[in-house]
């Protein structure tokens, strides 16, 4: 098999120009060119190819062969790859940033992050989104440490220094247990009945330090850096516990879970902050998320 040419980027911007407007003449038109240089680019790229593009026999239009039918998928491929290149360095020229890594706790409701996210990817399509998830002070600490360059978190980082920070809303944590436990069971409560009966607490990953928690009123307690498993816990009746009122709100009003009504604690809202690191103030892009938060926060609700 003889080797191939290697087509140049030039000969697959003709190629393809003359697909989507299929003919030599317009695609000479629409590329400046004349006619000529048209057929004889493409002549020159059969040829590198050792294929025929177009079916010029039977027609007086240019029809792609079966082998031009399989180069175009892998003609705009590469164009559409020089493209992303292309808009990727011009956005690092004008100061935009390769990638954005971003932690945020695991009580921010899931649909904000999404709603986010979605318009962070159609605003800045070249940069790369990071995303990490903890809970409470671990937040701040990913920010602190430089593994992460935004943060959404709760107040918990407040006496951190060289951080700064910007309201982003909140969300409700309200006590709740399943419809077999006996605080849900045996209404009305009487002070300090809740803390007879375990309570299942979020608590920072062991590979942090600080041990912060929230919301302890139980003299027993099942401690967990996982919220997904707390809310199992929760759903089987190994406990009681406050959550984020977005992600039990299902659960409540199918009646899987309840929510309590406790003569210590209704529940409160957990506030949001932006935080970032004072020596290393946001690029472009995610100045752009956090502003994004911000306007979240001001604007309608985002259910869970």
């Amino acid at each position: 098999m003889p080797d191939m040419g290697t087509p140049s980027l030039d000969q697959l911007r003709v190629f393809l120009t003359v697909v989507e407007t299929g003919s030599f003449a317009a695609a000479g038109r629409r590329l400046g060119r004349a006619t000529s240089a048209i057929s004889y680019t493409i002549a020159n790229l059969e040829m590198q190819l050792g294929i025929a593009l177009f079916d010029r026999e039977r027609t007086r239009k240019p029809v792609l062969t079966e082998a031009g039918t399989a180069v175009l998928s892998k003609a705009r491929a590469v164009s559409g790859g020089i493209d992303d290149l292309r808009a990727s360095v011009k956005g690092l020229l004008s100061g935009l940033e390769a990638e954005v890594t971003l932690v945020v706790d695991v009580m921010f409701p899931t649909s904000r992050l999404v709603d986010a996210a979605q318009a962070f990817e159609a605003k800045f399509p070249t940069v790369t989104l990071r995303l990490h998830v903890e809970a409470l002070g671990a937040v701040a600490q990913l920010v602190q440490a430089g593994i992460a360059g935004i943060g959404v978190g709760g107040t918990q980082h407040t006496t951190l220094p060289g951080l700064e920070q910007v309201a982003v809303g909140d969300v409700e944590l309200i006590p709740v247990a399943a419809p077999q436990h006996p605080l849900a069971c045996q209404p009305p409560k009487v002070p300090g009945e809740a803390r007879q009966h375990r309570q299942l607490i979020l608590t920072v990953r062991s590979s942090f330090t600080e041990g912060q928690d929230v919301g302890v009123v139980g003299n027993e307690t099942w401690r967990l850096a996982d919220l997904g498993a707390k809310h199992a816990l929760l759903l089987a009746g190994s406990g009681w516990g406050f959550m984020p009122e977005p992600i039990v709100h299902a659960d409540i009003a199918s009646g899987r879970l309840v929510r309590l009504a406790l003569p210590e604690t209704r529940g409160g809202f957990y506030p949001l902050q932006a935080i970032w690191r004072t020596g290393s103030p946001p690029g472009p892009a995610a100045a752009w998320m956090i502003q994004h938060f911000v306007g979240q926060a001001a604007g309608p609700g985002l259910d869970q």
